[in-house]
C-alpha cells in the first residue's frame, strides 16, 4: 500500500510539472499536438498506477520523453511557420458578410449544424449577421458581428457611419504578406509598402502588422531577441 501510495504521489507531482512546462492552455485550446501529448501523458500515468509490479523508471521515462518531444515540437513551430501550419493547419474563414462559404466546410468537414451551434454559443442565431466567422487551428470559431446587428444594435442607437467596417485582419505575420487578407480590406501591395516606408521597417523585421478598410492599421516590430 505504502509503494502505491509513493508511486501515485511520484506520477502526481511529475506530471504536474509536465503540464507547467507544456503551458497552461485550456483542453478546447490545444493544438492537435498538445492534445495528442496530454492524452499520451494520463495514459502512461495512469499505468505507473496500476502497474505497481512495473519499475517506475519504464513507465515514468515515457512521460518524461513525450513532454520533451511537445517542447521540441513547440520551439520548432515558433521558428518555422512552414512546420507549424504543417503540424496545427491555419485558420479558415467560413462566412463572409454574411455568406457561407460551403467549400470550407467540407475541407473542415463542418455541417451546417456545426456552424449554427458555433454561432449560437455567441449569441448569434442568423449567419447574416456575421461579417467574418474563422475556424481557429484549435478549431474554436472566432466570429465577428456585422456593424448593423452588433449588441446593443448601433442602428438602435441612430449612430450613423460612412462605410461598412472589415475586422482588423493580420496583413502581415511574423515578416509574411497573407494577401487574401489585405485584398479582403481593399488594400494591394503599394499600400502595405507604403506602411512599411512610413514606419521605416522592411517587411522581414514586422512581427503584426493588421488592419481594416480604413486608414488604420497597427504595426508591431519583431523584437531584438527573435
Amino acid at each position: 500500500m505504502l509503494v502505491i501510495f509513493l508511486r501515485t504521489t511520484l506520477v502526481y507531482l511529475l506530471i504536474i510539472w509536465m503540464m507547467r512546462l507544456m503551458g497552461k492552455r485550456q483542453l478546447g485550446e490545444l493544438q492537435p499536438s498538445e492534445l495528442v501529448s496530454t492524452i499520451l501523458i494520463s495514459n502512461l500515468a495512469s499505468i505507473s498506477i496500476e502497474e505497481p509490479e512495473l519499475p517506475l523508471l519504464s513507465s515514468v521515462l515515457p512521460v518524461v520523453l513525450i513532454a520533451s518531444f511537445e517542447l521540441v515540437l513547440s520551439f520548432v513551430c515558433l521558428k518555422s511557420r512552414k512546420i507549424a501550419r504543417l503540424i496545427s493547419g491555419r485558420p479558415i474563414i467560413i462566412i463572409k458578410n454574411g455568406i457561407i462559404d460551403q467549400q470550407a466546410l467540407r475541407i473542415l468537414r463542418f455541417t451546417i449544424d456545426d456552424v449554427l451551434e458555433a454561432l449560437r454559443a455567441k449569441d448569434i442565431f442568423d449567419p447574416a449577421e456575421v461579417t467574418c466567422a474563422i475556424v481557429e487551428t484549435n478549431g474554436s470559431v472566432s466570429v465577428y458581428r456585422s456593424w448593423e446587428a452588433d449588441m446593443p444594435s448601433r442602428s438602435d442607437l441612430g449612430l450613423q457611419f460612412s462605410h461598412p467596417q472589415r475586422p482588423m485582419m493580420p496583413f502581415v505575420s511574423d515578416g509574411e504578406v497573407l494577401e487574401k487578407n489585405l485584398f479582403w480590406c481593399k488594400k494591394n501591395p503599394d499600400w502595405l509598402k507604403q506602411v512599411l516606408s512610413q514606419n521605416r521597417v522592411g517587411l522581414s523585421d514586422v512581427f503584426l502588422l493588421m488592419g481594416n478598410d480604413t486608414e488604420e492599421y497597427t504595426l508591431t516590430k519583431k523584437s531584438q531577441h527573435g
